[in-house]
């Protein structure tokens, strides 16, 4: 595996922040409303991470670690790092088989997701993340064909004196991370950099990772009026990948692995790099204190995936596009936003006009994975094609505050387009295009009933276009699947915000999801699923977070999830019967997740965490054994020493404290059947950094 790092990489930083635990009750977002304001006053659900959360005893590895702090998400951390993680938004996403879909992701204004809605976690750099804002409900629905949620990264800027900060980290599975970084600044100009390098041999056999990522950004600050950051991050990976189990073969050993990824050494290997630019202007009284805001973005994306499907498979069929997926990515894009506030309307009323575009472009190859009797090598060509997504998408927002009435409602015209051209014609010409497009408005109101007593309620229309997985092949075994429809849904929210003294909020949602032409498993066999739009689905839930600070030296938090997700239409997948009523695989019917923070003094705080999951079903029949319930607990502490221009920082988990053997996250509509991904036993982390201020 390359090794890019400079020398000095082998020690790794734990991001550096106060100790304090005081809680910001109304933190400032801008997502649903593209412009700051307090969360406590939007109309719709939508959470916000800060760096202390972020950072304070995590492992600074895999997002995971704090999105589980919200409701209405399911986030799993697959122990397969060459799948990525498992996230879902209100059932939205639940059935990816790897990576994100269904829900967008943004780091700094920069899409991580492609047009087609497939997304990438791992891209998210949480050592230099400032805040996380995590936004659910019909208002997620203005961001694009494939928004069932938003998930928003945000970087810090660099600011004060210089800092050089470094340190190393090791967990029980054999896991290392070293980590580099400076930073500083002042008000005309910041700097960040930083670069780290992860190594782990992985809870399960085959399942060894090696990570290396690099980030940096300049922000720039002229003068009061304009302001421009320039980012720039790579990531370089190497995995192997353990597949899932059956029930019977994670019964037996809960770290082994399939057969198959052994004979066939399934991995994968992700080279990624992009730079962007954000640009924002401030106009003035003249244009009465709007605002232009821009984005540019462009990289390029390498990936090979050597996968486990039978060689007799391949040979069978020659549309069968083999057992190694080969590709090469490039993709660019923008957003322009102008804001503009209007001053002859009673209240507070501005208005947001803006435009995105997204444009990916991929050279596709697969080929069999053998040559004669050796298996798990690249072999002859059996697919070749250059696969085309493109999205150009105008948006109009409107956000006015009158006396104790807020409206936020907007409208988005989705277009995307899916073009393939095929080059390898020895089977046939698959090429071929499809434009989805739909219009997607959204609304929400809010009332104040007293000053710490928010309702609101809000609707929209959603619209999901099939990503280029669910496309790339056809139930009859052919290429491109360009009959699949975008599935449609209609989304409902009431919700409660509330604020009890300076201390204790509460928030409280309740929502309904209908949803038609649900894109579903066709088939699933030799390695390949096909997808139809089959059914309608229903989906009901109760969201609760409730977050305290209970005396100067305690904090409580608690996020409850409940979430009633059926089809409500009959269908066929894999030639089985899935009759109404059937429950969504991929998604626990309760969530909980709750935190006791403790900090005696500046410097030292530690907390105790716990996890609830119901079970969860595996395909969409329910007739396969779903994965049980569980309940896990973590603890964690992280101490602070100051002395002069140094700080020191040392952190250390141990998590599922019970030492509980449990299923972590499920593969929906397995094939093979292996359904199953375990999670680790009992485990360490420890962590030592330290930081020198200039």
């Amino acid at each position: 595996m390359p090794h890019r790092l400079p020398l000095l990489s082998s020690l790794l930083i734990v991001p550096l922040t106060s100790a304090a635990t005081d809680v910001n009750l109304q933190p400032l977002v801008v997502s649903g409303s593209r412009s700051e304001a307090a969360d406590f006053d939007l109309p719709f659900s939508v959470d916000s991470l800060d760096r202390r959360q972020i950072s304070d005893g995590q492992p600074g590895i895999n997002v995971s670690e704090v999105l589980q702090r919200v409701p209405g998400l399911v986030v799993q951390n697959r122990q397969n790092y060459a799948q990525d993680l498992q996230i879902s938004s209100r059932g939205f996403g639940a059935r990816s088989t790897f990576g994100v879909r269904g829900i967008k992701l943004i780091a700094d204004g920069i899409p991580a997701s492609t047009p087609d809605g497939q997304g990438q976690a791992a891209t998210f750099d949480l050592d230099t993340a400032e805040r996380i804002e995590v936004l659910r409900g019909p208002m997620a629905t203005m961001y694009g064909s494939n928004a069932g949620g938003v998930i928003q990264l945000f970087s810090r800027d660099g600011e004060g004196p210089p800092q050089i900060s470094a340190g190393t980290a090791y967990d029980s599975d054999g896991l290392n991370k070293q980590r580099l970084s400076a930073e500083g600044g002042n008000r005309q100009a910041g700097f960040i950099i930083d670069s780290s390098r992860l190594d782990t041999d992985g809870y399960r056999d085959h399942s060894a990772t090696r990570r290396e990522q690099n980030f940096a950004k300049l922000n720039l600050n002229p003068d009061d009026d304009n302001r421009l950051a320039l980012i720039y991050n790579d990531l370089n990976q190497q995995s192997d990948d353990p597949l899932g189990l059956s029930w019977d073969a994670y019964q037996a050993d809960p770290r082994s692995v399939a057969p198959a990824a052994l004979q066939f050494d399934t991995r994968k290997s992700i080279d990624h790099r992009q730079l962007g630019l954000n640009y924002e202007r401030d106009l003035g009284d003249a244009s009465g204190g709007a605002r232009i805001q821009g984005t540019l973005y462009a990289g390029t994306r390498r990936v090979v995936q050597y996968q486990s499907i039978p060689r007799t498979v391949q040979l069978a069929s020659i549309r069968q596009a083999g057992g190694v997926i080969d590709f090469d990515r490039e993709f660019h894009g923008g957003s322009l936003r102008w804001l503009q506030p209007v001053e002859a309307v009673p209240g507070e009323f501005e208005w947001v006009l803006g435009l995105d575009y997204d444009r990916s472009e991929d050279d596709r190859q697969g080929y069999e994975n053998f040559v004669g009797d050796q298996l798990g090598v690249k072999g002859n060509l059996r697919r070749d094609e250059i696969d085309t997504i493109t999205s150009l998408d105008p948006y109009l927002q409107a956000n006015w505050s009158l006396g104790d009435w807020t409206l936020q409602a907007g409208v988005r015209h989705n277009r995307v387009e899916a073009e393939v051209s095929d080059r390898f014609l020895a089977n046939g010409d698959d090429s071929g295009s499809r434009t989805y497009q739909q219009n997607t408005p959204a609304i929400g109101l809010m009332y104040a009933f007293t000053a710490d007593l928010h309702g609101y309620i809000s609707a929209g229309k959603g619209f999901e276009t099939p990503t280029t997985t669910e496309l790339a092949y056809s139930p009859g075994g052919g290429g491109f699947n360009l009959d699949l429809q975008p599935s449609t849904s209609r989304q409902y929210e009431i919700g409660l915000k509330a604020l009890f003294g300076e201390n204790t909020r509460l928030n409280a949602a309740l929502f309904e999801i209908h949803t038609d032409d649900e894109l579903v498993v066709a088939s699933s066999f030799g390695g390949r699923t096909t997808y139809q739009n089959a059914a309608r689905t229903l989906r009901r839930g109760f969201e609760l977070a409730l977050d305290t600070q209970l005396n100067e030296r305690w904090r409580g938090y608690l996020a409850y999830t409940r979430l009633d997700a059926r089809y409500d239409d009959d269908f066929l997948s894999n030639g089985q019967p899935v009759d109404k009523g059937k429950h969504l695989p991929g998604v626990p019917g309760t969530t909980l997740y709750g935190e006791l923070l403790w900090q005696p003094r500046e410097g030292l705080n530690s907390a105790v965490e716990g996890v609830y999951r119901s079970q969860v079903y595996v395909d969409d029949s329910n007739r396969a054994k779903p994965a049980p319930s569980y309940a896990v607990f973590n603890w964690r502490t992280r101490l602070e020493q100051r002395l002069d221009h140094w700080t020191f920082g040392q952190t250390l988990r141990l998590d599922n404290l019970l030492d509980r053997q449990y299923i972590g996250s499920v593969i929906v509509a397995d094939g093979n059947g292996r359904y199953y991904e375990p999670a680790p036993s009992r485990n360490w982390y420890a962590g030592l950094d330290a930081a020198y201020r200039f």
